[in-house]
């Protein structure tokens, strides 16, 4: 640093000499505290800055304060008073929504688990009934000349949908020494425990619900081999297999005739449903000239094929058997329906199991066939 020293104004040059050092050393001194003050700012700057890039504690996300007060606060230790949402139709009961992040992983799990929900078409409702009207037939036409008189024409028919609902619930426990583990990941557990329930009840009962307290499964809609206009509304068409016990010898030409017995507009869209045991006995079917009916899948992702449309397996669906319907084809999202309560509850209940704490898991679904024209069944049949 350049420092000017201004010429004293005493004449004695040793007098002049004491008052240059002097203000050299004061220059020096303010020179030096300066320097100081501003490393103590740099040091400051550089400690803020690298908390502010440093990560989060062992990468963890930031958890929602609504998340955190509800697993720590009632999940872990049952104090109501942390819960920010209740359940609006019987708040005395004690049953609470579910935190928005919890529903999503329950919601995610389901889709991969329950492989009807992922091809039907799923309304969420806000109330436990549920109706959709379906029109059966278009308004009536006619042509006439210009001057002739225009007679009044048919009006549409319209049916009802009302999709058989009932409470789909898991009751999940975990002891007390798990809640106070802090190491112990609740939320995922509490999420992959309600999934597993519901999309094993689900999977039952879209295939096959009785329809009291449940879904109605598709297969047990009434059945009949006239086609598209002929059927009653709500009845589903099916193919026989040509042999009592199984496949007749062309196989093919029967899922041919399954497949065209759909409407162009739902085969785009449309998937085979069978179960494991159903799938290994079609993969092994041959066409006459030897070639097989299955197409495996060429690229990562995309499923295996028969006959150029994907196959969902489908456990709940039955075997092969005499009577049964062991193969589905048709476009779900048009022909089933699912309608669910938005909101999954869950209730805590730390008294009735000691000294293990329940989470009573409940959400209402129902489930009914839509438009049975897009929907057809092979059944085991001479």
């Amino acid at each position: 640093m350049d420092i000017t020293i201004p010429t004293p104004a005493t004449s004695d040059p040793l007098e002049q000499s004491f008052d240059i050092v002097a203000r050299q050393d004061q220059t020096e001194t303010e020179v030096k505290a300066l320097r100081s003050d501003v490393d103590e700012v740099k040091a400051r700057l550089d400690k803020v800055s690298r908390a502010a890039s440093r990560p989060a504690l062992g990468g963890a996300p930031a958890i929602d304060a609504e998340v955190k007060g509800f697993v720590d606060g009632y999940l872990r230790r049952g104090r109501e008073t942390e819960v920010k949402s209740i359940n609006g139709a019987t708040p005395a009961d004690g049953g609470f929504a579910v935190p928005r992040q919890i529903d999503a992983m329950i919601a995610r799990e389901l889709v991969e688990i329950s492989p009807i929900r992922a091809i039907a078409q799923v309304v969420q409702t806000g109330t436990s009934g549920y109706r959709k009207l379906v029109a059966t037939g278009g308004t009536a036409s006619g042509w006439v000349s210009e001057t002739a008189l225009r007679p009044e024409t048919a009006t549409p028919n319209f049916a009802e949908i009302a999709p058989p609902s009932g409470d789909l619930y898991a009751n999940p426990a975990a002891s007390q020494s798990m809640l106070d583990d802090a190491a112990f990941d609740l939320e995922t557990w509490l999420a992959s425990e309600i999934s597993i329930e519901f999309a094993r009840a689900e999977g039952m009962a879209f295939v096959d619900g009785t329809g009291t307290n449940q879904p109605q499964g598709f297969l047990r809609a009434g059945t009949s081999t006239a086609e598209d206009g002929v059927r009653s509304f709500g009845q589903l068409q099916y193919i026989g297999s040509g042999n009592a016990t199984g496949f007749d010898a062309a196989p093919d030409a029967r899922l041919i005739d399954l497949i065209h017995a759909l409407k162009s507009g739902h085969r785009q869209g449309a998937s085979f449903v069978m179960n494991s045991s159903t799938l290994a006995s079609v993969r092994k079917l041959r066409t006459a000239d030897g070639a097989f009916l299955w197409q495996p899948g060429l690229v990562d992702g995309q499923p295996d094929r028969l006959l150029g449309y994907p196959v969902i397996e489908a456990e709940d669906m039955p075997d092969v058997a005499a009577g049964e319907f062991p193969i589905a084809f048709g476009n779900f999202r048009h022909g089933y329906l699912i309608a669910e309560h938005s909101a999954t509850r869950v209730l805590r209940d730390p008294f009735s199991n000691k000294p293990f704490v329940h989470f009573y898991a409940t959400k209402r679904v129902g489930g009914q066939v839509l438009d049975s024209n897009a929907i057809k069944l092979l059944k085991i049949e001479a």
